[in-house]
């Protein structure tokens, strides 16, 4: 919208006079007319009803609780150190290596890893991944709503269900050649249970991943209600913490002599 202004030819001398009329009118050259007039139409939102929530400040709310349940935590890891004895070893001995030489409990799930793989997957490749998969993840496309997975597109839930089958190959594929190619004094069983407990996790996530299809936010019990409406990330982390659950307890409790199945008071 443009704005003309037909004045006079001669200017008032009197500073009182007249404004010159003003038109407005529908114009496109910016040069000609410079002058615009600028329509602000009264724009409507709904009305956001607030709600006052319970707040604590930091200081001295917050701060005051996290240094409690710090005091509780020290005097707890005290009481436990004043009647257990820590399990320590005798001195390292630079001529006997212990066996099976395990690393510290919170390495252990990598150790059993290298058990599977070879030292290349076990020790750089899988970790690199997973670190690198928890950075890239939060860029890609998130499911802010937390929406269940079969409440996506048809499509996603084939690729959903093929990731899993596809890396089930892929442990095979290896374990299998391990086992075939493995020392024949090491018995059916322990060649049995490296086949079957590292496949557990998957087994078990993956069932109630499937099972959770058939479930509904109408099913008439609250776990299936609870099951359908776990999105993507929930499963991917429930697969991750029970697999890193199972190997690390394997690998303490489970492993003897030569990396060999043994009872918990064995290993």
């Amino acid at each position: 919208m443009s704005q003309s202004a037909s004045e006079s030819t001669s200017q008032p001398a009197n500073q009182n006079a007249t404004p010159a009329k003003l038109q407005a009118e529908l114009q496109s050259d910016v040069r000609k007319n410079p002058r615009r007039i600028a329509f602000i139409l009264r724009r409507t939102s709904p009305q956001v009803r607030a709600q006052e929530d319970p707040r604590v400040m930091t200081y001295p709310g917050a701060l005051a609780r996290f240094v409690i349940a710090l005091e509780i935590a020290f005097l707890l890891l005290v009481w436990v150190s004043l009647i257990a004895n820590a399990p320590l070893e005798g001195i390292a001995d630079p001529t006997h290596t212990p066996n099976p030489a395990k690393a510290p409990w919170y390495f252990l799930g990598l150790q059993e890893l290298l058990h599977y793989f070879p030292p290349v997957y076990a020790g750089v490749l899988i970790p690199g991944l997973v670190v690198a998969a928890l950075v890239v993840i939060p860029y890609f496309n998130i499911n802010i709503e937390g929406r269940s997975i079969w409440a996506e597109q048809r499509h996603r839930r084939w690729v959903m269900i093929a990731v899993p089958l596809f890396l089930l190959a892929i442990f095979l594929l290896f374990d299998l050649k391990k086992l075939i190619e493995s020392n024949e004094a090491v018995s059916r069983l322990d060649r049995l249970l490296d086949l079957i407990v590292p496949l557990l996790p998957t087994v078990f996530v993956g069932g109630a991943l499937l099972l959770s299809s058939r479930f509904s936010a109408d099913s008439p019990r609250s776990l299936q209600r609870w099951l359908a409406d776990r999105p993507i990330s929930f499963w991917i982390m429930t697969w991750f913490l029970v697999e890193l659950i199972v190997l690390t307890a394997v690998g303490t409790f489970f492993r003897g002599a030569g990396w060999t199945w043994v009872w918990p008071a064995n290993s």
